[in-house]
């Protein structure tokens, strides 16, 4: 399953909305996972609506990574984020620049 807008943007802030279009999921999942994971902590401006920085969809990547496509539970990615964080960003970053090669040779293909 690919991630959809994978283009990175120097945006400081990201709604719900842009985040759900960016992962291809409902903005009622990006809440699920804000509440089970600590590591997202998206500020929220004067109307309540929620904001959230790179590093908060770093973490999402990982969690989507890992939830929906290793297919590790809730519990399962929580543990693995805590004890392998650096191991596992490392890691998750290599399969992100092989999805972008393979796009690349893909679409190189396709104008063949």
């Amino acid at each position: 399953m690919a991630l959809k807008n994978d283009e990175e943007t120097e945006k400081l802030f990201y709604t719900i909305g842009e985040v759900a279009a960016r992962f291809d999921v409902n903005a009622s999942l990006i809440r699920f996972w804000e509440k089970e994971f600590d590591s997202i902590k998206p500020q929220k401006n004067k109307k309540g609506n929620r904001l959230f920085t790179k590093e908060d969809l770093d973490n999402f990547h990982l969690i989507f990574h890992l939830v929906k496509e290793r297919g590790y539970t809730l519990q399962g990615a929580k543990q693995k984020m805590k004890q392998n964080q650096g191991e596992l960003e490392h890691s998750h970053d290599i399969v992100k620049n092989l999805q972008r090669i393979r796009a690349f040779l893909v679409e190189m293909k396709g104008n063949l």
